[in-house]
């Protein structure tokens, strides 16, 4: 019957009696299975091989469409349920359903339902059968994606306070090259916000014309307009996520051009910027980001109370200014920071005589007072940039909606000194880490070893590529990639006694076990002149640093098309919940050498059995 049906699908291309390559793609696609064309060209030319002519006939596309399609494995399987080798009845596949996929209700209804999504043959689907075409079909399908469908939208409780999340967070985001020379670009924000991204960095400073600029300053990279930008985020800001996005400014603007800056933000974002509190003006609890849903935060310096702010935007604070003392003049964005002291003041003596001497003798801080413009400083409401004293001044001083910046070597020694008292930290106020200024090449840090204490805005250069970014968009895949993943309950307790050294009672092991079947249409590698690659498979953890591993397969000489490991890896897992797997595949092109193919990371509760 599968053959009847076959021929019935491609007849009518065939009348003239045969196809070429183009053909054949064409006619792949009307059969509805996802192909890569580097591996098609490749089994078309060795079909033809021998032959004068670069045509096929209806035999010749029945042999490669069989190549392709009907693989192996999953004959394998369909033969271990098929009482016949033909079809599945619905009680067989609800059957695999059980067994295989570890579904454990409404096996024979679901079974019903994938029956009628994928069968392609008439007469097989009313029988409520499967065919082995079906059954390929319902294999390759988003059915079958190895991420759990129920978290590809949004499932987690999203009326937690703000510091309650870990958000997606992008560090100079108008760069799309180096951080030196390179060009500015609106397509960064354009970006940035389509992968979700909710919390974006603008570095303000005064233009021509009084016009405020955005770019990296003291550097040569290309200066985009501030209104600009704004606009672009009016566009874009809510079109991956409803959530709140944050808008982090950096702001070495003049008052004048501070005022220039407010105006565009009230005139262009309008209803969307968050001007006033949500109920209570007296703020002892940030609000949810489902309370924030479709509002733009400015995160800025402030002078005074949320409340004096409120008050002061029904009067005309036209050209007012107030002043705020600061050390040295460093915005809290400012990668200077990295001169604030290192440890809490009550660690112990013993870490106290440990501690190095500086190498350069530090500088007095000195106390400036910098003038911020009220209309500006007026528009800051939940996210107010506080600089960053110390973990005990912070327990002390610090109000719920004041936030620090931590360069990340400040913040990794925190990380090793003060785990606990930096977990203690985020579990009260929103922290933003960002990459240390010598990163002049826009590479990135290790995101996880900031998010295993907590921090809530882990900012990375959305622009390259590596395995840092992609541990950030696996982990953001997470929720229906909203930009807003909830934080373990160990990370939001006041009290938690949590450290990723010491993870203690706070451990829930997990046992994974990854059977690694097989592979298909990998892309062939850039190194290669043929259509093969030796390909292996890295499956690697993220998470605290006793769940930190990698374990490698075996390398299939010379076959990209359809490889096949077989193997079986286990895994044990403590902090399942701050858990990223990665899966690489790479080509070994020499003992030495590896040349990466592709890659896919996800956060490990996300994965799906089966």
């Amino acid at each position: 019957i599968s053959h009847t049906w076959f021929l019935s699908v491609i007849q009518n291309d065939f009348r003239t009696g045969r196809i070429d390559l183009d053909g054949t793609m064409k006619l792949l696609e009307t059969l509805q299975i996802p192909f890569d064309f580097a591996h098609v060209k490749h089994v078309f030319k060795k079909t033809i091989d021998k032959r004068k002519t670069n045509m096929i006939n209806i035999e010749d596309f029945r042999a490669i469409y069989r190549a392709i399609v009907h693989r192996v494995e999953f004959q394998d399987l369909f033969r271990a349920y098929s009482s016949n080798n033909k079809i599945l009845a619905d009680t067989e596949l609800a059957e695999f359903l059980r067994k295989e996929q570890y579904e454990t209700e409404g096996c024979e209804t679901m079974a019903l339902e994938i029956i009628l999504k994928h069968e392609p043959i008439e007469e097989v689907r009313k029988r409520r059968q499967m065919s082995f075409e079906g059954f390929i079909r319902y294999m390759n399908s988003e059915d079958c994606l190895i991420f759990k469908s129920d978290h590809r939208t949004v499932y987690q409780d999203m009326n937690h306070p703000l510091c309650d999340y870990f958000i997606s967070s992008s560090h100079n985001t108008y760069l799309v090259s180096d951080q030196l020379i390179g060009p500015s670009d609106l397509w960064g924000y354009t970006s940035a916000l389509l992968k979700g991204c909710r919390c974006l960095e603008i570095d303000c400073w005064d233009g021509s014309n009084n016009e405020p600029v955005v770019y990296h300053g003291h550097t040569l990279t290309s200066k985009v307009l501030f209104h600009s930008v704004i606009q672009v985020i009016d566009k874009y800001a809510f079109v991956a996520s409803d959530y709140p996005v944050v808008l982090s400014l950096e702001n070495h603007c003049s008052p004048k051009q501070q005022e220039v800056m407010a105006e565009y933000l009230e005139n262009i974002l309008g209803d969307k910027l968050l001007t006033s509190t949500i109920g209570d003006t007296d703020v002892t609890q940030l609000p949810s980001p489902e309370a924030l849903k479709f509002k733009i935060l400015v995160k800025n310096k402030k002078v005074g109370t949320i409340e004096e702010g409120m008050l002061r935007r029904n009067l005309d604070s036209h050209g007012e200014t107030g002043e705020i003392s600061d050390v040295d003049n460093m915005s809290s964005e400012d990668e200077s920071d990295e001169r604030a002291p290192l440890y809490p003041r009550n660690g112990s003596s013993k870490r106290k005589s440990e501690q190095k001497p500086p190498a350069t003798p530090r500088k007095k801080a000195k106390m400036k007072k910098i003038k911020i413009a009220l209309a500006l400083s007026d528009l800051v409401i939940y996210t107010k940039s506080e600089k960053f004293v110390s973990f005990e001044h912070s327990l002390d001083n610090q109000k719920c909606y004041e936030n620090n910046s931590i360069g990340e070597t400040q913040a990794r020694k925190f990380v090793k000194h003060s785990a606990k008292e930096f977990v203690s930290h985020t579990s009260r106020f929103i922290t933003r880490i960002y990459p240390k200024g010598t990163r002049a090449t826009s590479s990135n840090y290790n995101p996880q070893e900031f998010w295993n204490v907590g921090c809530q805005m882990v900012a990375l250069n959305f622009q390259t590529p590596g395995v840092q970014m992609e541990l950030q968009n696996g982990k953001f895949l997470d929720n229906g990639g909203c930009g807003y993943v909830l934080k373990p309950e160990f990370l939001r307790k006041h009290n938690s006694t949590f450290t990723p050294q010491n993870v203690g009672r706070y451990s829930k092991p997990m046992s994974l076990s990854i059977r690694l079947i097989s592979g298909h249409q990998l892309p062939p590698s850039n190194l290669s002149k043929t259509n093969k690659a030796d390909p292996l498979v890295h499956i690697e953890i993220y998470g605290v640093p006793e769940d930190q591993t990698r374990k490698k397969s075996s390398v299939i000489k010379s076959n990209a098309l359809s490889p096949r490991w077989d193997e079986t890896f286990s895994f044990t897992v403590q902090v399942p919940e701050l858990a990223l797997i990665r899966f690489c595949v790479e080509d070994e092109i020499s003992l030495i050498a590896n040349d990466f193919l592709g890659q896919y990371t996800l956060p490990l509760l996300s994965l799906s059995k089966g």
